[in-house]
């Protein structure tokens, strides 16, 4: 009838078999050398890689025990010696095509769990991506206001702090070294920013051009100057030249720093501002240095 079929003369070799020949239906005695049929079945039932074969008793024990025995163990069907050819087949037929549709069922369940799996990678990549700096990877100008949002609505009572850094004379810089050290300059700078902050909730970001903005939340103004001192620090190590700028022999950044509690009367736009007004008073007093906003 169009079948393949092996055959084993025990259980312990039905086992075996069946582990490496992967039968899509097993027709099962329950006498049999050594084990008997239903330990077989349980036997095979118990291997992840036979587990969802379906076996089916054939034997001459008909009574009820017997056949709850089968079913006990796994077996999918029970048929008594002796058989009808027909009645055989149409059993056979109807377990395989359950099978089939069943592995059919489990490789389109499978298929749609890696499509779901990559898409959901695919998403996380995209939205890691719309929150970062392309150039520098770290966070973008969209993240910083974000994120400068949400710490003002969660910070309410406490401090909070921002520092505005600028690299100075980095036009200069790109006159000189060209438009790929500077992008390499930017990119070094943005990792000694992100060395130099450390805290969980604080988020270094790329403010715009040569621009980055650090985020402190619950930081007084001593805590922030402290951190603006720590991205000094990383910055003097890196010793970028920089032969054209009036300021130093190195690449060098002027920082403003800023504070404010947020509460009614106070605004984000207002710490934005003071922020860079420290800023441009610290190049407005010679550059590489960092100025903090009173008030």
């Amino acid at each position: 009838h169009g079948f393949v079929v092996l055959t084993a003369r025990s259980g312990e070799a039905g086992i075996e078999r069946a582990r490496f020949a992967q039968p899509e239906i097993i027709l099962l005695d329950v006498q049999m050398p050594g084990i008997d049929g239903f330990e077989t079945c349980r036997r095979i039932k118990a291997d992840m890689r036979t587990c969802d074969i379906p076996v089916i008793f054939m034997t001459v024990l008909n009574d009820v025990q017997d056949k709850l025995s089968g079913f006990a163990a796994d077996g999918v069907d029970y048929v008594a010696k002796p058989f009808q050819i027909e009645e055989l087949l149409a059993r056979v037929g109807t377990h395989l095509t359950l099978y089939r549709l069943q592995r059919e069922l489990q490789r389109e369940i499978g298929e749609r769990r890696q499509a779901e799996a990559a898409l959901r990678k695919a998403n996380i990549e995209l939205n890691r991506l719309a929150v970062l700096d392309g150039l520098t990877q770290i966070a973008n100008r969209r993240r910083f206001d974000q994120y400068l949002q949400l710490q003002w609505e969660q910070t309410q009572g406490k401090l909070l702090s921002l520092l505005l850094c600028d690299i100075d004379y980095f036009k200069q810089y790109n006159d000189t070294y060209g438009h790929p050290a500077g992008d390499a300059c930017l990119q070094q700078v943005a990792h000694a920013i992100g060395r130099a902050v450390g805290h969980v909730k604080d988020l270094a970001a790329r403010y715009g051009g040569e621009e980055f903005a650090i985020i402190l939340p619950e930081t007084d103004l001593p805590g922030a100057l402290r951190v603006a001192e720590a991205v000094q620090d990383e910055l003097r190590r890196l010793a970028l030249p920089h032969a054209s700028s009036p300021a130093n022999a190195l690449v060098t950044l002027s920082i403003g720093a800023a504070s404010a509690v947020p509460r009614p009367g106070n605004t984000i736009k207002a710490l934005v501002a003071a922020a860079d007004s420290a800023l441009y008073a610290a190049k407005a007093q010679g550059r590489n240095r960092v100025v903090a906003s009173i008030g």
